[in-house]
């Protein structure tokens, strides 16, 4: 079953990557999918495969949400922040979490680190602190 999933998401990157959904197209595809050599590194289970589609199901409508909110308010604050990844992650399981943090318009990867960290990029509204404070300094 996860091998299957995981041909599954191959063949999802290729289909993304050549936009072409012809039949030859998909024999190439289903053909690279199975010649892409294979490694075996922890074993992946069902249930991390369904948490992660149903992060994806999530995601869609919260992209929604703040790609309206960016055109709403103005988000003026950027951080870089580090997020551990998950444990026992595969690569196919780490590819959809960047996939997931770079969906949303707020955050982006910027770099995944080998000893497990992602390097996310975030947007956000200044706190009302912090727009009273340069407003004072705005005025001086």
């Amino acid at each position: 079953m996860i091998g299957l999933l995981n041909l599954l998401l191959r063949l999802t990157i290729w289909f993304l990557l050549t936009a072409d959904a012809s039949l030859a197209n998909i024999i190439i595809g289903i053909a690279v999918c199975l010649l892409i050599p294979r490694r075996y590194t922890e074993p992946t289970f069902l249930r991390d495969w369904l948490h992660v589609l149903w992060e994806i199901i999530v995601a869609i409508p919260q992209a929604y949400i703040e790609a309206i909110e960016i055109m709403v308010r103005p988000h003026k604050r950027e951080d870089v922040v580090m997020e551990q990844v998950k444990p026992n992650r595969t690569p196919g399981l780490i590819f959809l979490d960047i996939f997931l943090i770079t969906f949303t318009p707020k955050t982006i990867v910027l770099k995944y680190h080998e000893d497990g960290r992602y390097e996310v990029h975030r947007i956000r509204r200044k706190r009302l602190k912090e727009a009273v404070k340069s407003q004072q300094i705005q005025e001086s």
